[in-house]
Formats: C-alpha cells, structure tokens, sequence
C-alpha cells in the first residue's frame, strides 16, 4: 500500500470513529429513521474498509429496458448477463471481476456464486490490465413491478463504489429515478455517472438537446459535475469511451473509497440536522433567571422576616413552609423551555427526562431549606442589659422618693444634699433609659443579621438544588449534543474528491500524489484521531 492509500484508509478509519463515537453519544435521542441509517452507513464503511479498497465496485443500475444488461456485456465483452424477456425474472445480480481476489468482496455484496465470473482478456487478445481490480455490477431494474428487485438495489447501492446510471432516451425524466434515488444522492457525484444508452434511435439533430435536458433535471436534482456519457450497447457507440472511464475509476484509487466517504459524509449530515447549531446557554445565569421565582414559589422572603421579628421581638416560632407544588412544577417547565428552546425534539424528551421531575424538585427544595437555621434567638447580652435598666431604674425611683422627701423636709438632709440626691436620680433614671435603648438597638441589629443571613442561606441552598436537580444534567447533555456536532463537523470537513470526466489521459501517479496534497493535509488531523 502506498503512503497515499495508506493516508485515504487513515482518513476513512478516522471520519467512520467519528461518526460511529458520534452516534453513540447521540443514541435513542436521534429519530429511528436517523440513528438506522447512520447506523448502516457506518457498518458498511467499516466492513467495506475491512475488505480493502484495493477493488473499485461499479454498478450499472437503470429501469426495465434502459439497456444496462446489454451494456454489462458488452463493456465486460461478455454474453453472461440476462437480457431482454429474461431480466424481470431474477431479483440476482450478476458480477464480473477483472480480478482473481474478489470472492470475499462479492460474498459480502451478496452475489450468488453461480451469478459470477472473471474477466482476465485472455481469450479475445485484448490488455485489460487499465480494469485490474474491477469488480462490475449488473443490478436488477430498480422500477420493476417485482419489490423484491428494488430491494436489491436498495440494499446494494451502498456498497458501491461508483455508480452508474444507465438511461434511455424515453425514460431518462421518469420521477421513480429522480425522487427515488438521484435527489437523496446530493453529496455523491464524485461517485457517480450517467449513461444515455440507446443514442443510436436519436436523430443526431436531438442528441444536444437530449444531453442538455439530462444534465438539466441532474442539476435540479441538485448533482452538479457529474459526468453524462452517451452511449449504445446495440451499435458499440461511446462503449469504448465507457471503458475508459472505468479504467480512471480504477486508477484513481480514492473513486474506490470515495463512495465509503460520501457515506460518511451523507451519515455525518444526517447528524449534524440532529444537532443543527450550537445552543447558547450558560448555567449561571440560567439558574440566576429562575432562582428568583423558586424563593417566592418557598416564601423565604416572608421566613427571614419571620426570623427576624421573633428577634426583633422577643417571641415568635418561625417556621418553613411546604413549597407550593404547582409554583415548582411551573419553574421546571420554564427551565425546560429556555434550555430547549435550540434542540431538536429527541433531545428535548431526553432534557426532560434528565433533569429532576417536579415531585423530586419539591422535595429537594423543603429538604434544602430545612437545613437552614432559623435562629431566633435575642442578642446574649440582651438579659444583662435588660436586668441592668431594671435595676437602674429601680435605684433612680428610690433616689426620686428620698430627693423629694428631702426637699420637703420629710428627711433632715440639709441643703445642698437634697438637691445632690435629686441630680443623681435624674443620672440613674437617664442610665437606665439608655441601657434599655441599648438593648433594643442590639436585637434591632441581631434581627436585621439574621434576617439577611436566613435569605442568603436560603437562596444559596436553593441555588444548590437549581444546579444539581437542573443546572448540571442540563449542563452535561448539552455537552454531549456539542460533542456530536462537533464529531459530524470533522467527518464532513474535508474536501471533496474530483469527478470523473472520462478523460482519455489519466493523471500519473505523481499526479495524484501532487492533486492528494491538499487533502492529505486536511485529514491529518482526523488521521491522527484514528
């Protein structure tokens, strides 16, 4: 193998980890339909790379009486394939290989031993050395009236390298083809080719018109580039130019892989519509938006003040009450929305069921600010200062009575000790106002404290419970939905190989090296991953 194949296969080993890493991730929140067909695309990649790419499969598909059968022989010049009346009989697909090495590859494609044979140009003279590693597909008609010959096809096509479509001159716009098969090919034309057999029943005048047409529909379909050969099985017209086409197939090695990679390409698409853009959320704020409504949905507000006020006061039992269940269950669906919003519904059913459920928040939320401390009581110094004013008050009422029973002579004290006596009580009694004003400023003070500190307890509890029930299962599922977008992006983030032109020179092995330099380049760093 050479160092180009060696980095192609490299690079097709690490695009298929990445889709496959991708779509576990992703799992049951992709659609059935989605997760199915990446599934298979990264199955058959993986099996095709196992069988090597050393063969390049071309498959000649059309509708009942394109002609592709009686091209099949005359490209492998070879009458094996079934013609005319024969071919709406058998859903079996005929093979011929230009190599003695193919058996592994066809048994997994699915031909019948019996359907097979090997073309080595011995026994006509002719150097068929340009189709070394050639494996030729004959498909059955994808529009028969037979299901099982669409199933067929439809099981094959993936598996194939390079397709060609043969059309004839009265079918070439039939809806089956282009809805059925060309539209979903968008992304595939480097591995593609249509053929429009039977050009020998077309006036010379209407060929143009005939081609452009084709090419037409093809770029409605959206396929641009791919190349439109004409041809006639029946008057060997452009067979020769077809020959030459599959030998640049074959000498192109990356032709051989290029369907494994536009299946990866297709896969990765399909992922990347699962995860359509990066979703713009941040968990501080997130929680920040809803922690507000959660402390009015607890009354927390209305427990601090209670808190409080029992210090404030003196007397008071404040207590936590049940959080209002619907008050929770509406701020859950809220943070749902807003998370949501950008994800597709897979991934929202998935959010759903990763976050807390209602009941469980609830129950998170009284559990959390149970743990909170209510402390309600006074300020310590609060007896001492309250026994002090007592007793100063008290003292200041005896020094009054003996101030005044002195100044009306009652007690002999003599003046100026009766007026001395008088002065002191009014310094008690303004010592015992002050005391007590003291007091009540220290609970004021205490109340305020522990009011803020019940509030910022409480927030930051529920806080805890907004980030673990919703913050962090939310957190940890984005993460997994920017990781498959992150994944598909590299599997589709490479260039995309040339199509075939038919030309009658074929690039040179340093050619290719020269034309690969960009792309080995690219896909180094997917390499490295594999």
């Amino acid at each position: 193998m050479t160092a180009q194949n060696a980095s192609h296969d490299a690079t097709l080993r690490a695009r298929t980890q990445d889709v496959a890493e991708a779509l576990e991730i992703a799992g049951s929140r992709l659609d059935d339909a989605t997760r199915s067909r990446v599934a298979a695309a990264v199955e058959g990649v993986r099996a095709r790379l196992a069988l090597g790419v050393d063969h390049t499969i071309v498959a000649f598909a059309g509708g009942t009486g394109s002609g592709k059968s009686s091209l099949f022989n005359k490209v492998s010049r070879l009458s094996f394939a079934d013609v005319g009346v024969k071919r709406p009989t058998t859903a079996r697909v005929t093979a011929c290989s230009w190599s003695d090495d193919a058996e592994a590859l066809l048994d997994w494609v699915g031909v019948d031993r019996e359907r097979r044979i090997t073309q080595s140009g011995e026994l006509d003279g002719v150097d068929e050395r340009g189709l070394d590693g050639l494996v030729l597909l004959d498909l059955p008609d994808h529009d028969s009236v037979e299901p099982a010959h669409r199933e067929v096809v439809d099981r094959v096509l993936p598996m194939v390298d390079l397709l060609v479509w043969v059309v004839d001159p009265q079918k070439y716009a039939d809806d089956a083809l282009h809805t059925g098969y060309l539209r979903d090919a968008v992304g595939s034309e480097a591995s593609m080719v249509v053929l429009l057999n039977q050009v020998d029943t077309v006036p010379d005048t209407q060929r143009g018109n005939l081609l452009e047409d084709l090419r037409r529909l093809l770029a409605d379909d959206g396929l641009t580039g791919v190349h439109v050969q004409e041809v006639s099985a029946r008057s060997g017209e452009g067979v020769d130019e077809v020959r030459t086409l599959l030998e640049e197939a074959c000498a192109r090695r990356s032709v051989a892989a290029g369907r494994a990679a536009a299946e990866l390409d297709s896969a990765a698409r399909l992922l990347l519509a699962q995860v359509p853009a990066e979703v713009p959320w941040q968990m501080g704020p997130a929680v920040e938006r809803e922690l507000d409504a959660l402390v009015v949905a607890t009354g927390l507000d209305s427990v601090a003040s209670q808190v409080g006020n029992t210090v404030r006061n003196g007397y008071g039992h404040p207590e936590v009450p049940p959080p209002d269940r619907d008050a929770v269950a509406l701020s859950r669906a809220r943070w749902l929305t807003r998370a949501g919003a950008s994800l597709r519904p897979g991934w929202q059913r998935s959010l759903a069921e990763s976050v807390a459920g209602a009941d469980q928040l609830r129950t998170a939320v009284a559990g959390a600010l149970r743990g909170v401390s209510l402390d309600a009581r006074g300020p310590s110094s609060a007896r001492t200062l309250r026994r002090t004013a007592w007793v100063l008050a008290g003292v200041a009422a005896l020094a009054i009575v003996a101030g005044v029973l002195a100044v009306t002579g009652v007690l002999g004290l003599g003046d100026p000790w009766s007026w001395v006596v008088l002065a002191g009580a009014g310094v008690v009694a303004l010592g015992a106002v002050a005391t007590a004003v003291a007091g009540v400023a220290a609970r004021r003070r205490l109340a305020s404290q522990r009011e803020r500190a019940v509030s910022s307890a409480g927030r930051a509890a529920l806080e805890r419970v907004l980030t673990e029930g919703l913050g962090e299962p939310t957190q940890k599922l984005l993460v997994s939905h920017r990781r498959v977008r992150e994944l598909a992006q590299a599997a589709t983030e490479l260039p995309t190989a040339r199509p075939l032109t038919g030309s009658l020179r074929l690039p040179t092995e340093g050619e290719l090296a020269t034309s690969s330099t960009d792309e080995t380049t690219g896909a180094r760093g997917a390499g490295a991953r594999g």
